[in-house]
């Protein structure tokens, strides 16, 4: 059986997400089977400041040495379960012994089997911000899309002061949407990259105003439990 290593933490409540859609998803091949996992739960405030801070080296310091419990732990391949951090993906994947599974590459690849073009991306200011999903995405020949300055600041201070903290609000999901339904009139996106782990935890439906969504967070475990389900 092949053990799968989780750098969580970050936050801790798309952490305990990704336990519970792995352990379900693994049962619908072998029921009545769990998987193998180790989990490192690092410091999502120390992250976070270091991104704040523009210190991507140090942050690529952490996420390796975090890494390496898991390594020595006994796990063959390994996911970091949240988006932001895959701002030095790259630069943590050369430096680790772990194989491991890219966020932004297994959306990638789904958005480019459902046949979408432009998409939105939604998640930290850190995510929308930076350029690790649309120099993914533009290999495969698709946009991204992300919201203006003022939807970042509103979809960075709920995500931070709300969803991190498992806060889940009625107001605050239909603030979201009425986000996403600007996204499409006003710029065409055709769909919605839900670019933060804990976004899964608002958005549970497959479309969001008849708009198809892309959680990050389901398509990132469907990738692990494939790599743990293959001989």
């Amino acid at each position: 059986m092949k053990t799968l290593g989780i750098l969580g933490g970050l936050g801790p409540e798309s952490t305990i997400e990704y336990y519970r859609r792995i352990l379900g998803k693994y049962a619908e091949h072998r029921s009545g089977a769990a998987p193998s996992i180790i989990i490192n739960s690092i410091d999502v405030n120390r992250g976070l400041r270091m991104l704040g801070e523009g210190q991507l080296e140090q942050l690529t310091d952490y996420l390796v040495e975090s890494l390496q419990p898991l390594e020595r732990a006994g796990a063959d391949f390994a996911l970091i379960s949240a988006n932001t951090p895959h701002i030095v993906f790259d630069q943590v994947q050369r430096r680790s012994n772990l194989p491991l599974i890219s966020i932004v590459e297994t959306t990638c690849a789904r958005a480019k089997a459902l046949g979408l073009k432009n998409l939105a991306l939604l998640g930290t200011r850190f995510t929308m911000q930076a350029s690790f999903y649309a120099q993914v995405f533009s290999r495969e020949g698709l946009s991204v899309i992300v919201p203006n300055q003022s939807e970042q600041n509103y979809i960075h201070r709920i995500y931070i002061e709300e969803l991190l903290k498992g806060v889940v609000l009625p107001e605050t999901r239909e603030g979201l949407t009425e986000a996403i339904i600007r996204l499409k009139t006003r710029d065409g996106s055709d769909g919605i990259i839900l670019g933060g782990t804990e976004l899964s935890l608002m958005f549970r439906e497959p479309s969001v105003a008849e708009i198809p969504v892309l959680d990050t967070t389901e398509i990132h475990v469907e990738a692990a439990v494939t790599e743990l389900l293959r001989d």
